[in-house]
């Protein structure tokens, strides 16, 4: 008989199964809101159904039930740890007081009296892989449910038979925080009160076969520090000041306005910095520089450093080595009020093995393709997403809005993207699915990618999306309406690797090699491009950009200065890695800073400047950067002299307005060397990169030239110019 309240009648409870009681008990029950918690149940003999309250306290000597009256209800033991007691008044609320053989006591609200705190609604769009939102839905969430405030944790695991919620609010043992099952979308749920930001967890799931597995949450928010590997309860309290920016970014195209990233590996740009004081020092150096952006290598949280980022366990997570998430937005809030927009690197092709990760999630493949033919990368060991499972395309879909609507990011950098559009990369014969029509395309990884574009285009105005595309694959930057990709840019990976190779040879072979610096301006509009020399170009053996270049230190340097003003004279936009912008002479190393030091050297000094004006005069000339997508803002004025290392064009804007470009990749200067001009006048040396003050031998024309009309190689005027050696001049029509 169960006690209950004096003066209620004694009656009979309806039996519960002992398997089922020791189920529940054990954590292993796929619905102990079921059982547990408060429920109104049929008796024997009474007309009127009775409120029965039911809780898990295992080693208590004596349990009660504290009415929001203040009434006690003695509950008696069923089994396994499991309590009852009849509640005849009903009570809309109770906590549980537990009386332990030591005499200590302990009261707290009982996690299984509370409704579900995810809706029919979001239960219906993560069925159907549509939540746009998928981060305020599942996760760990800090709220308040029915007066009291907790922490509510859902979780997306269909093939688990049972889920258990364990951390530091169970000592690890989950048995008493089991969760419920929400239905046929795979979806777990649990509201545990009392727990707030900051408390640590993970969860245990029963698989199919019968094992128990950990996971950190794949929607977690924060997570430890590595080489800790749990999840952590946030919440954001944060207030952005960058409504100006936000406002002016949604009315303005970033893909033809001017942009020059400055590319950098937080970790070892300044050891030892977090995202708060990152914000002060990179607005002093970027704002110097000039750059419109800085991209980071992925700020997604990673168990092992040496990937810099690009082997992702926690996607939703901004890495905890150097601060919280309200820190991460700091950073960016104060980049925007400084006018500097923020890209991020991510990674959706590919993520790592860690067992108490993404791999194999709820017991078998979830996240991944279940066919390693499908699933695994070789290359980096690592595991590809199924493109096809609708709940792992929504997940993946969701995580780039997170970055752009939650932290505010301007763009996103897109990893890898020939992994995911070919069945066969880097796969032998024999290791690969073809697709349904027997192609090597992957089609279901070609559908994510654009509905990832066209999703973020059409949330967020002004933004951009960007593709690391090594291929030849078509239509990367065209809109998915007509079939392509949908991205903003793709990185132009066949520009540098032809400019690199050319820029390398000594200046006396650049003649038999000219190929290589003109051939890119053959298809710089057949996609949008940005140009890369990125963090992959300077590291594994392959040195810094200045020790790519022949010669001795000077030529070196004068070298990588007239590199650089072709690169930002060249259509398309520019992305340069963290220290090449002084010479930096060593190559890369997650593992060190970089070699601040040179910049106390004059040559190197005089370098920095040189990225300084090139980007102050970039910006202030829309002819550099108006018509980058458009081919009638190009023309050559001279593509075929091979023999002289040179390489002359026009850059224009909307109206017409021209910028020459002079190019001269030999080692002696050309005096007297004749151009061919749009119109006779005075143009003026926008940038001479032989100029003493970048370090330079001073070779030039004196701040301008004069053009005449004088017809020369198909144009109505031309000028007589000395081009410096190793040199580039930047030459602009001056008007009265």
């Amino acid at each position: 008989m169960t006690p209950i309240p004096e003066g209620a009648a004694a009656v009979d409870l309806p039996a519960l199964d002992d398997a089922l009681l020791f189920a529940v008990a054990t954590g292993s029950y796929h619905d102990p809101h079921s059982v547990l918690g408060q429920h109104a149940v049929s008796a024997p003999g009474v007309a009127d159904r009775i409120t029965v309250i039911r809780t898990l306290r295992p080693l208590a000597s004596a349990v009660s039930a504290v009415l929001s009256t203040g009434a006690h209800i003695e509950l008696a033991h069923l089994a396994h740890g499991i309590w009852q007691g009849i509640d005849i008044i009903g009570a809309d609320g109770y906590t549980v007081e537990a009386r332990y053989p030591d005499g200590s006591v302990w009261t707290a609200e009982d996690p299984y009296r509370f409704p579900p705190t995810i809706g029919d609604l979001d239960l219906h769009l993560i069925g159907e892989g549509r939540h746009e939102q998928l981060w305020s839905a599942l996760g760990a969430h800090v709220r308040e449910v029915d007066g009291v405030r907790g922490t509510a944790f859902t979780v997306w695991a269909p093939h688990a038979r049972a889920v258990r919620l364990v951390g530091d609010l169970n000592d690890w043992d989950g048995t008493q925080h089991a969760m419920r099952n929400m239905g046929p979308t795979g979806v777990w749920e649990l509201f545990v009160p009392g727990i707030g930001a900051g408390s640590i967890y993970k969860f245990d799931l029963l698989g199919q076969d019968g094992q128990w597995v950990r996971r950190a949450d794949p929607m977690a928010r924060a997570a430890e520090t590595p080489p800790a590997t749990a999840s952590v309860v946030t919440e954001s309290g944060y207030h952005w000041g960058d409504g100006g920016w936000m406002a002016d970014r949604a009315a303005h195209d970033v893909h033809n306005g001017p942009m020059s990233v400055y590319e950098l590996h937080l970790g070892s740009w300044r050891p030892g910095i977090g995202y708060r004081e990152a914000a002060d020092q990179l607005i002093d150096y970027v704002g110097a520089l000039g750059y419109t952006h800085v991209e980071f290598l992925p700020l997604s949280e990673h168990p092992f450093g040496g990937s810099w980022g690009y082997q992702v366990t926690g996607y939703y997570a901004p890495t905890s080595r150097f601060g919280s998430p309200d820190d991460l937005r700091y950073l960016i809030d104060r980049l925007h009020q400084a006018g500097i927009g923020v890209i991020m690197d991510w990674v959706p092709g590919h993520f790592p093995k860690d067992e108490w990760a993404l791999a194999r999630f709820d017991g078998q493949p979830l996240y991944e393709h279940g066919d390693p033919r499908r699933g695994e990368q070789k290359d980096w060991g690592t595991l590809v997403f199924d493109f096809g499972n609708s709940q792992v395309r929504n997940f993946l879909v969701a995580n780039a809005l997170y970055w752009l609507e939650e932290f505010h990011v301007d763009g996103l950098r897109v990893d890898a993207v020939a992994s995911m559009l070919y069945l066969d990369y880097s796969r032998e014969d024999g290791e690969w699915l073809p697709n349904i029509h027997g192609g090597r395309e992957n089609l279901e990884a070609i559908s994510f990618l654009q509905e990832v574009t066209a999703t973020s285009y059409k949330r967020n105005p002004g933004t951009v999306m960007i593709a690391e595309e090594s291929t030849s694959w078509a239509g990367v930057t065209a809109p998915t309406s007509s079939g392509g990709l949908g991205f903003g840019f793709k990185w132009n990976m066949g520009w540098m690797h032809d400019a690199l190779q050319y820029i390398h040879e000594d200046p006396m072979y650049r003649s038999y090699h000219h190929s290589e610096i003109t051939f890119s301006f053959v298809y710089a509009f057949s996609e949008n491009f940005l140009l890369p020399i990125s963090h992959d170009e300077v590291v594994h053996g392959k040195g810094s950009l200045l020790g790519k270049m022949p010669g001795d230190h000077w030529q070196q340097l004068a070298n990588v200065r007239a590199f650089l003003a072709f690169m930002w004279a060249h259509p398309g936009k520019q992305l340069l890695f963290m220290g090449q912008e002084f010479g930096q002479p060593s190559e890369w190393s997650e593992e060190r800073g970089l070699d601040w030091w040179i910049l106390d050297q004059p040559a190197h000094r005089g370098l920095w400047d040189l990225v300084a004006q090139l980007n102050a005069t970039y910006k202030a000339n829309p002819a550099l950067w108006a018509l980058d997508n458009d081919s009638s803002g190009f023309e050559w004025i001279d593509g075929s002299d091979a023999a002289g290392n040179v390489v002359a064009f026009l850059r224009k804007d909307k109206d017409g307005n021209p910028i020459a470009v002079l190019l001269n990749f030999s080692g002696n200067p050309h005096t007297d060397y004749r151009v061919g001009l749009p119109f006779a006048g005075e143009w003026e040396e926008l940038l001479n990169t032989d100029a003493e003050l970048y370090g330079g031998s001073g070779v030039g024309n004196f701040g301008a030239v004069t053009a005449v009309d004088e017809p020369w190689a198909g144009r109505p005027a031309s000028a007589t110019v000395t081009l410096p050696p190793l040199g580039a001049l930047w030459l602009k029509p001056r008007t009265n």
